[in-house]
């Protein structure tokens, strides 16, 4: 078993689950200091080996695979700053989209295909999805620089009329990406398609929602709100709203999408399949503030009117599908999530006296 990007956030914790679990565990990942810090410390079982390289770097993908020859890929190796990508478009296109080919063609000159990939893609994909207005499901267009600072944050229905988000669903809704990192990843998702069509291998992706919980970056501002809220909670700072705090997200508890690529592992595709990963529970950005401000008895949070360019407005899915053909149920609510995460930086207290950007 490889795991690209393992030791990061998602990935040391599925390398320790799948090392539990008794595979043969390897993880390349480049550390970068963005997600690890300048001091990385990296929490991963003794068993599992660790190949510090680039995938988007010909030589380190040659070197990983001399020495691994993985019945399955894990591919969680990416860039995932929504709003950085509009700013470092080459880094984000480099490591998603190059360094995913990389990856395949060092396989082609490996000889070696292994028996499936399973690709841990973004909701990103979807941009703002698919809405409704009376009868009416429509597609609208990403909400622009003018249109934001102008605070109107709603799309609109094609006749003006009030409009709702629809649950996205890989079944149903067409991925139309707002950003450049959600550009990459659905990339991904079709250059993994076309590569293991053609070489009759079993691929599974899934579209991650926004994971949150112990491990994740508590310094990068580009990933990670719950993170970033959860800290300056317990730091007792006022947190910053965004938009009118309607901002619709789904959280999902690292555990459950751990448990959710565990799954699909165990459980290869017998098609290739696309499945959403998330919660199944819809929260607004406001909601989360207050939760974490209620959890540490910090002020009320206060809603700012800010944005960010290349943010989408609404972001559900539906899981109905991944617990049918997964078997797979998150288990974790945001409340208990949310008191976890907070338990874990209670355990690091080098974070108390970092800012965010």
């Amino acid at each position: 078993m490889l795991i690209t990007g393992g030791a990061g956030f998602i990935g040391s914790t599925l390398a320790r689950r799948l090392a539990h679990a008794g595979y043969d565990v390897a993880v390349m990942d480049v550390l970068h200091p963005q997600v690890h810090g300048r001091d990385a410390v990296i929490d991963l079982p003794p068993t599992v080996r660790l190949f510090t390289g680039d995938v988007a770097h010909a030589p380190d993908c040659d070197a990983v695979l001399r020495l691994v020859q993985p019945s399955q890929i894990v591919h969680l190796a990416a860039e995932t700053g929504t709003a950085q990508s509009l700013s470092e478009a080459t880094r984000h296109s480099s490591v998603n989209v190059v360094g995913t080919t990389q990856l395949l063609d060092a396989l082609s000159r490996a000889g070696h295909v292994p028996d499936q990939f399973v690709l841990a893609s973004s909701r990103a994909v979807y941009g703002e999805g698919a809405w409704q207005s009376d009868a009416e499901i429509f597609y609208p267009q990403p909400r622009s620089h003018a249109q934001l600072q102008a605070g109107i944050w709603d799309p609109q229905g094609p006749t003006g009329d009030p409009a709702v988000p629809l649950p996205s669903a890989a079944s149903r809704t067409e991925p139309r990406p707002t950003n450049i990192y959600a550009a990459t990843k659905l990339a991904q998702e079709h250059i993994m398609a076309a590569w293991t069509a053609a070489h009759d291998t079993d691929l599974s992706v899934l579209r991650l929602q926004n994971v949150y919980g112990p491990g994740q970056s508590l310094t990068n501002s580009y990933t990670g709100i719950v993170a970033l809220f959860a800290r300056l909670s317990r730091e007792q700072l006022p947190l910053e709203v965004y938009e009118d705090g309607r901002i619709l997200r789904d959280f999902v508890y690292v555990d459950d999408v751990v448990e959710a690529l565990f799954a699909a592992i165990q459980r290869p595709a017998a098609h290739p399949r696309c499945l959403d990963i998330g919660s199944g529970v819809p929260t607004t950005i406001h909601e989360l503030a207050r939760q974490a401000a209620t959890l540490c008895d910090a002020p009320e949070p206060v809603v700012v009117g800010k944005f960010r360019d290349g943010d989408v407005r609404a972001a559900r899915c539906d899981i109905g599908p991944a617990t049918k053909e997964l078997d797979w149920h998150p288990k974790w609510t945001l409340e208990d999530g949310l008191a976890a995460l907070l338990d874990w930086i209670d355990g690091h207290p080098e974070f108390s006296s970092r800012g965010a950007e």
